[in-house]
């Protein structure tokens, strides 16, 4: 029972419930914008006619196709989508490649084995072969 427990109150599932709680309100929040904003936005620009995308349907041979809400779904899935990917991925992108810059600055490759170890470094951690320093090189 106690592993349990400290499966349950480990960081990564509570951050994740959090997560997936903001998620579902942002959803919501994003569904309500596009019903109540965008929809008869569109509506003002195509003629004045405020159109409730989730009416629109069409029937074949008695089965009736709602593809007005997969419309309403759709436009809230791209803004989602997008609002995540500028929000949230591109600064992460960015915060990665600057600690890759600075991690790829303290380091350099072994030319024996190919591992990363630091380059002031005289000897290889991995394969104990003897390196020149940078400093000491001939130029």
């Amino acid at each position: 029972m106690s592993g349990f427990k400290q499966f349950l109150l480990r960081g990564n599932i509570v951050e994740l419930a959090v997560a997936v709680i903001i998620g579902a309100t942002f959803s919501g929040l994003v569904q309500a914008f596009v019903s109540d904003l965008v929809t008869p936005l569109i509506g003002a620009v195509t003629g004045g006619r405020q159109p409730n995308f989730a009416d629109y349907s069409f029937t074949i041979n008695g089965s009736r196709f709602k593809y007005g809400d997969f419309l309403n779904h759709l436009i809230s899935f791209l803004l989602i989508s997008a609002i995540v990917y500028w929000l949230i991925v591109a600064p992460m992108a960015k915060v990665i490649r600057l600690f890759d810059r600075d991690k790829a600055g303290a380091t350099k490759q072994c030319p024996e084995c190919l591992s990363d170890i630091p380059t002031e470094a005289r000897r290889c951690a991995h394969c104990t072969s003897e390196l020149v320093p940078e400093s000491e090189k001939p130029r």
